[in-house]
């Protein structure tokens, strides 16, 4: 650890970037996993709907369908469980919100539920870390329930049907593990591999070195967690951890590392073919001692009840602003509200501005499309269809993108209980769109986040903790394997939980001077003692015990 602590530097100005927040970048490499899977999840519901002529109730079914959208990047032992509670989230603010509509009529009582639903919506995704699409979709199904007509003796019924197709979701879900058992783990594994492969092309020395080592070791990290959500330790498994170990091992000695060899045995993961074995030698045993110490990974960053704040309160006040406006549908701006908070208020400028842009061309891709869907139910119900298949795979390219199939989805969805307008639907949409963005930002300053500065204080000091331990370990004669494996793998994860709350408390307003030369000078002592750490373990070739030492040194 360094004897002088850096001054913090003056925070910089605050400025709405808008360069790359429209950028189109490339699709996810599994898009069409939840494309398909929530087409599979809609159609049949839907069309048995439509064959009885009961199209009115296709509203519960979809709250069940659209949790095909979830999980998919989970191995399907935790699949399977992340499954049931995103269903039954997902019935619980469906139920809250039906007897709400059956109690009351006040437009201002149930918008006021519908923004406390959406906080606890947004903490309990956050907290759990869930994933995509998050929040957004279960706070969409509470908040339009809330303004359906609604009696308690409906209630159960609804409910019945949103339950049934949540558990046709599920299944629909984990079909896969029959053709692929092993997919999830497989691609983790390659996307960790790639990464590290990058970041080895600049020999830690070239242009972008920074960005590319963080998205490497959150690749990793991602790779360990997947592979940890399996309790059985099977030889498919014990051979991705290798390749992810290596991978690690490349992000700490970049200028040694075969980044050809890399990309070659992510490739190797493709399909279902059998798994490249990647030799170890010395320490890192057949056990990968150690290797548990990713599981603190994905804990809690810190409080979120600033971010509950922001949402109860942002979509609240964009709720009663649409009622103010005279709009029938104030849910819409509260839903755009809910989408826009993500971890500091720069990124939740970003997302309102991709909100904004997507949702005025989505409405006019939906008065392109409306004449279709109005020749008949079955078109109506088509086109539903391919928007939610257009949406997934646009989404992962830009929010903004998705956004576009997502808008007119949405508004045909509100014609499956009869014809609207289409210009009084488009016209409180854009009304609402432009509210919930507007309110929800004001709001998202209004309400800083200073507790965020503390956690970067906390992070430096773990890192500088772990580091400190490993550099003790790799000084030693005889250090213990499983205690260097541990120590290696302790300040990887505080490594890139340090980047990860450098980055989130930058994006934050009204904060103190954060201490951004300490973060740097951390980093670099940090990934230093890591690669003299892999080096002790035989991982790297040996240049020499004085060599090493210093390597461990800030």
């Amino acid at each position: 650890m360094s004897s002088a602590t850096p001054a913090p530097v003056s925070p910089p100005a605050r400025r709405l970037p808008l360069a790359g927040v429209l950028r189109v970048g490339r699709p996810s490499d599994i898009w069409f996993k939840p494309a398909l899977s929530v087409v599979a999840a809609i159609a049949p519901p839907n069309l048995t709907l439509l064959a009885l002529g009961r199209l009115d109730l296709a509203m519960y079914t979809m709250a069940g369908s659209l949790c095909a959208l979830y999980a998919h990047n989970r191995p399907y032992a935790a699949r399977a469980g992340a499954l049931v509670w995103v269903v039954l989230g997902m019935l619980g603010g469906l139920a809250v919100a039906l007897v709400a509509a059956s109690l009351t009529g006040s437009a201002v009582v149930l918008v006021t539920v519908g923004a406390l639903l959406a906080a606890a919506q947004k903490v309990l995704c956050d907290a759990t870390r869930v994933g995509p699409p998050g929040n957004v979709v279960l706070t969409f199904v509470s908040s339009a329930s809330l303004f359906a007509p609604q009696t308690l003796a409906q209630v159960p019924g609804h409910l019945a049907l949103a339950a049934a197709t949540g558990v046709w979701a599920w299944l629909v879900c984990m079909a896969p593990v029959l053709v692929r058992p092993h997919g999830p783990e497989r691609r983790a594994t390659a996307a960790a591999l790639k990464a590290a492969a990058a970041y080895a092309d600049t020999g830690g020395t070239g242009e972008g070195r920074a960005r590319a080592r963080a998205a490497g070791y959150a690749a990793v990290q991602a790779a360990w967690q997947s592979l940890l959500c399996t309790s059985a330790r099977s030889r498919t498994r014990r051979a991705l951890e290798r390749l992810v170990l290596r991978a690690e091992v490349a992000l700490a000695a970049p200028a040694e590392a075969d980044a050809g060899r890399l990309r070659a045995w992510a490739g190797a993961l493709r399909g279902t073919g059998p798994v490249p074995q990647a030799g170890l030698e010395r320490a890192a045993a057949d056990e990968l001692l150690g290797v548990d110490a990713a599981r603190g990974l994905w804990a809690r960053l810190g409080p979120l009840t600033p971010l509950a704040v922001r949402t109860a309160l942002g979509c609240a006040l964009a709720g009663y602003a649409s009622l103010a406006l005279g709009v029938g549908r104030p849910y819409w701006a509260l839903v755009t509200a809910a989408s826009l908070y993500q971890a500091n208020v720069a990124l939740t400028w970003s997302r309102a501005v991709q909100r904004v842009v997507g949702n005025v061309v989505g409405v006019l891709v939906f008065a392109a499309v409306v004449p279709l869907a109005h020749l008949g139910e079955a078109a109506l119900v088509v086109c539903c269809l391919a928007f939610s298949f257009g949406a997934e795979l646009l989404i992962s390219r830009n929010y903004w993108l998705g956004s576009v199939c997502v808008t007119p989805m949405a508004l045909l969805i509100t014609e499956f209980a009869g014809y609207q307008k289409p210009g009084e639907l488009m016209t409180e949409r854009l009304v609402d769109t432009a509210v919930g963005a507007l309110v929800g930002f004001v709001v998202a300053v209004a309400v800083t986040n200073r507790r965020a500065s503390g956690r970067v204080e906390r992070a430096l000091t773990a890192a500088d903790r772990a580091r400190e331990r490993a550099a003790r370990l790799v000084a030693e004669q005889h250090p213990d394997a499983a205690a260097l494996e541990a120590a290696r793998r302790g300040l990887a994860v505080a490594l890139a939980d340090l980047r990860a709350t450098a980055d989130a408390a930058a994006g934050e307003w009204w904060l103190p001077a954060l201490p951004r030369e300490r973060v740097v000078l951390a980093e670099q002592a940090g990934h230093r003692t890591l690669a003299a750490t892999a080096r002790r373990q035989g991982l790297l070739p040996d240049r020499g015990r004085d060599t090493e030492t210093e390597d461990a040194r800030p």
